[in-house]
């Protein structure tokens, strides 16, 4: 059976995401229709993404700054982490790389013998972004750029209703129609147990050869009609509620998102041009929800702009993505919460990975198979990197970090920390998303300290090696010397309305 109708149930950032990399991907050979309803509103009021997220909207030949300035966007070249190794601790993870690898060898390896032979710089000293988000400022990598001087690697904070806005206008006028309703049922197919079609209140039905969940949380396809199941992580990530609020910016905005860890959970802090969108995760088993919201009204940097709206999710994974003629993309396919950003990441890489093994001449086993594994892989991944964040706490003030310390992790994790506990290896899987310098990131800010270092390293020319660290170090400064702050950055390039 071939593929005509492409239906996606469901808007804000993964529908419309969807929508506007399937118009792009299928042309006019396919007509797609998207169900979205204004009574539903959307999750979150501000978002901070990752770096491939900008090669997202290049893809579909978005121009930067002209989005920018449509979403109230800043750029973001990492993550401030405050109190998550010890009360009053900070470290930055960075987007980009420590330094570069020397002869093969990782650069944390070598700077670990370095340290160890009195060198007093810290590794932060090596990271361009690091540098760059400490001193407030941002410049993107201009073409033709010297050899010597390093990239910067960036991502964007938004407000996630205004991209859907935004990609809205982008996809309807390539073909996507927009049906406003409410999905009150799904119609399945008695011999494949396919979704046929589904009906609106009022009664109108859309029929779709596929279909694509963007229903959130609900999964009114991939759970409500195919009763697909879902795989529960809470015992890994026991977070469960999430408090969120929008409030006034009470400076220029930063080039980076903070988390803060409280008691019992953390609170984000997401820089856009005219507000600061902020929330508070927790895990309701040891804080209640009022004492959730205190802590998050007592912390805010700027007068409250909304009422705080409470969210409830169960972190985890639906046991297939792709089942049937129904793939599940965005919340609807599983929740992990915003600590890394990756909610949008996983967005993209789904639409992607479905492009990648989709076809209009119809659905195989086969192509499922394939999503669902790779799906899985990814999920699994990202997962292991959000349980070290709390694992490795080193806080003594709390029921909830105790359980965190002391809770059984899963294998995957436990070989990559022992690992880099012996000697400060680091092995990254094929294309797992986060590279080493995050993990190293987050192990050594929160106070993990290898016994020794790779014995590798020692073969290496001293001398010649120092001279090169020296350099790295020099081309850093000099390129965040000459950066403009990222405030100034902001109205060059992509200043936005302020309403």
């Amino acid at each position: 059976m071939s593929i005509k109708n492409i239906v996606i149930v469901g808007g804000g950032t993964a529908g419309w995401m969807t929508a506007a990399a399937f118009s792009h991907a299928t042309g006019d050979r396919a007509q797609i229709t998207l169900i979205e309803s204004e009574q539903i509103g959307t999750i979150g009021v501000g978002e901070a993404t990752i770096p491939p997220f900008v090669g997202f909207n290049n893809l579909l030949g978005i121009d930067e700054a002209t989005l920018m300035a449509n979403v109230q966007g800043t750029f973001k070249l990492g993550i401030q982490f405050v109190n998550w190794g010890q009360k009053g601790d900070s470290y930055f993870h960075p987007f980009g790389d420590y330094g570069y690898s020397i002869d093969g060898n990782d650069f944390h390896s070598i700077w670990m013998k370095f340290r160890k032979n009195g060198d007093p710089r810290p590794l932060y000293a090596f990271s361009p972004e690091t540098i760059a988000a400490m001193h407030r400022k941002f410049e993107r990598t201009p073409e033709g750029q010297r050899g010597d001087l390093p990239p910067i690697n960036y991502a964007y904070h938004m407000d996630a209703s205004q991209y859907a806005k935004y990609l809205r206008k982008y996809a309807e006028p390539r073909g996507v129609k927009r049906v406003e309703g409410l999905v009150e049922d799904v119609t399945l197919n008695s011999e494949n147990g396919f979704v046929d079609s589904v009906t609106l209140k009022g009664g109108q039905i859309i029929e779709g050869d596929f279909f694509i969940d963007c229903s959130g949380f609900r999964g009114l396809l991939i759970e409500g009609a195919l009763k697909t199941g879902y795989e529960d992580w809470t015992h890994w990530l026991p977070c469960d509620r999430a408090i969120a609020v929008s409030c006034a910016q009470d400076d220029a905005p930063l080039p980076y998102t903070r988390s803060t860890a409280w008691s019992a959970g953390w609170q984000w802090r997401v820089p856009l041009q005219n507000r600061l969108g902020n929330g508070h995760v927790f895990c309701s088993e040891y804080m209640s929800d009022d004492e959730a919201q205190d802590i998050l009204m007592s912390n805010l940097d700027g007068e409250p702009l909304t009422e705080p709206k409470t969210l409830r999710f169960k972190t985890g994974q639906r046991k297939k993505f792709w089942n049937k003629n129904v793939v599940a993309i965005g919340l609807s396919a599983g929740f992990m919460e915003p600590l890394e950003s990756t909610s949008i990441h996983l967005i993209n890489t789904a639409i992607t990975k479905l492009i990648a093994t989709f076809s209009l001449d119809g659905i195989s086993p086969i192509q499922e198979n394939i999503f669902n594994r790779l799906t899985q892989k990814e999920y699994r991944r990202i997962r292991d990197f959000l349980i070290l964040h709390y694992h490795v706490n080193q806080r003594d003030d709390g029921e909830f970090w105790k359980y965190c310390q002391n809770m059984d992790i899963p294998d995957t994790l436990q070989e990559k920390l022992d690992l880099f506990k012996w000697n400060g290896q680091f092995f990254r899987e094929e294309d797992e998303l986060f590279t080493a310098t995050s993990w190293v990131a987050v192990m050594m800010g929160q106070g993990i300290e290898p016994q020794t270092y790779n014995p590798v390293v020692d073969a290496m020319d001293a001398e010649k090696t120092k001279k090169e660290f020296d350099e790295i170090e020099k081309s850093i400064q000099f390129l965040v010397q000459e950066m403009p702050t990222h405030e100034e950055f902001l109205h060059q390039y992509c200043e936005a309305s302020k309403s």
